[in-house]
């Protein structure tokens, strides 16, 4: 049986068990805060907010006399009709919109119908001037993407390396035998690894800060053709440079119709990189725990399997690895896409450019599941520790090391002989390093050493991640 949803009850109502996109269905309370700056809403109310700060902005151009100054209870009230945006608004425009086929123009006409019966009337034909479409749209996107990765992504970012940080630093002493192609290799800290992962968002995280974002003002071709037909007179330039700043966005005065979007290209390409590192992290947290270094807190009624009750999987960090794939497919795509177009204008990067929110929305729950996997894992030291009472095969490094520096001819063969492919007791290596005819002080040291012990510098390098 095929169940029938009516289309405008499936757009309008929160039946998120019917939406196609899991981000607003299974993944919708993750999600919900990405809605203020990704939505259609969130579009609308951007492109409002647009529309009602030029005509403020054209009120207070002294050389502009036909559009007035305006009043304080009249600024009032423009202002308003962004502070006030909410469902019902949105509806209104989206009726407009069933006439107009065109949704940038709906907002103008809504614009123009909610001036018309106040003392705003008189100048109401100011709105939208000297614009074409994609002046209002490319400072929307540019507003709203800065706005969801400042007040959203980032935030959620920064709280995971902060955790992740915490960690490092409470872990930096706890030796673990490191794993080099799989294999048993010369042991470092569980707080050190974490700690790379540190250093690597932290470097990625910059770069998404410092990201400049691009607006373009100039009309239909991007040499203010109509605008200076009506103003000959004006600085154009510099008007719409001034108006485009004073939004928060840095004014890109070479375009054609449309912003070239290579700066979204950039960003999205700093976050791909980011998701990677998450990636990477991901994966050696779910190998940690199949190696029983970490154990995970039990949570009462929770299920690991539907048919083996003793399981606690690590599915928090195999459903971030699955959103980071398909945040980074989407966003691979959109930088790949949005900078090329045809000639001065196509619509191509329209459709493309709807679908930000769900890149976005992606990596921002990649990031809160990698989150919630991480703050239920208890590290297992007995564990490690056993594991590195049985590896006395990774001290062959340090014995040929030190041999090499005493004069050896032929140590890392000598220790190759011994260890290569084999499990060493602690008597055996004992026993070969006694052997050894090495100064005092070098013997003592190594008879001395146990793999736990052989970390190097890493609790020290650990502290790192409080930088």
């Amino acid at each position: 049986m095929i169940v029938k949803v009516d289309l405008e009850v499936r757009v309008l109502s929160n039946m998120s068990i019917y939406a196609l996109s899991p981000l607003d269905g299974r993944y919708l309370k993750d999600t919900l805060e990405l809605g203020n700056y990704f939505s259609e809403w969130a579009l609308m109310k951007y492109r409002v907010k647009i529309e009602v700060k030029w005509l403020i902005f054209m009120s207070k151009l002294q050389c502009m006399k036909e559009v007035r100054c305006l009043k304080d209870n009249e600024l009032i009230f423009l202002k308003d009709i962004v502070h006030n945006f909410d469902k019902k608004t949105a509806q209104k425009i989206k009726e407009i919109e069933k006439t107009t086929s065109h949704d940038v123009k709906a907002v103008e006409y809504f614009l123009k119908d909610t001036l018309k019966r106040t003392s705003l009337n008189d100048i109401m034909e100011f709105i939208h001037f000297g614009c074409t479409s994609e002046d209002i749209n490319n400072l929307a996107y540019a507003m709203m993407l800065k706005d969801g990765i400042i007040n959203a992504w980032l935030v959620k970012a920064w709280e995971l390396v902060g955790e992740v940080s915490k960690s490092a630093i409470e872990l930096k002493e706890c030796a673990i035998l490191a794993r080099t192609h799989g294999q048993p290799a010369s042991p470092t800290t569980m707080g050190k690894e974490l700690a790379v992962f540190v250093s690597r968002w932290k470097r990625q995280l910059k770069h998404i800060e410092n990201l400049e974002f691009l607006g373009k003002f100039s009309g239909v071709t991007g040499n203010f053709n109509a605008q200076l037909i009506a103003y000959p007179e004006f600085e154009w330039e510099k008007i719409a440079c001034d108006f485009v700043e004073g939004l928060g966005i840095k004014y890109n005065p070479l375009t054609t119709q449309i912003e070239a979007h290579d700066y979204m290209a950039e960003c999205f390409h700093a976050i791909i990189r980011f998701n990677n590192i998450l990636l990477d992290f991901d994966r050696d947290m779910w190998s940690y725990i199949s190696m029983n270094y970490f154990k995970q807190r039990v949570v009462e009624g929770e299920v690991g399997s539907s048919t083996m009750p003793h399981k606690v999987n690590p599915i928090k960090f195999e459903a971030s690895e699955a959103n980071i794939g398909l945040s980074n497919a989407i966003m691979g795509h959109l930088a790949d896409k949005l900078p090329v177009s045809r000639l001065q204008r196509d619509l191509s990067d329209s459709s493309a450019l709807r679908n930000i929110g769900t890149a976005i929305g992606h990596s921002y729950i990649a990031v809160k599941f990698a989150m919630t996997g991480f703050s239920k894992l208890i590290i297992n030291k007995d564990q490690i520790s056993n594991e590195l009472d049985t590896a006395w095969e990774v001290l062959a490094e340090a014995v040929q090391t030190v041999m090499r520096k005493c004069g050896y001819e032929k140590p890392y063969e000598k220790l190759k002989e011994l260890t290569r492919g084999r499990s060493i007791t602690e008597k055996a290596m004992r026993e070969f390093i006694n052997s050894l005819e090495l100064p005092d002080e070098d013997k003592k040291r190594l008879m001395k050493l146990t793999p736990a012990q052989y970390t190097g510098i890493a609790g020290k390098l650990a502290e790192h991640a409080r930088d």
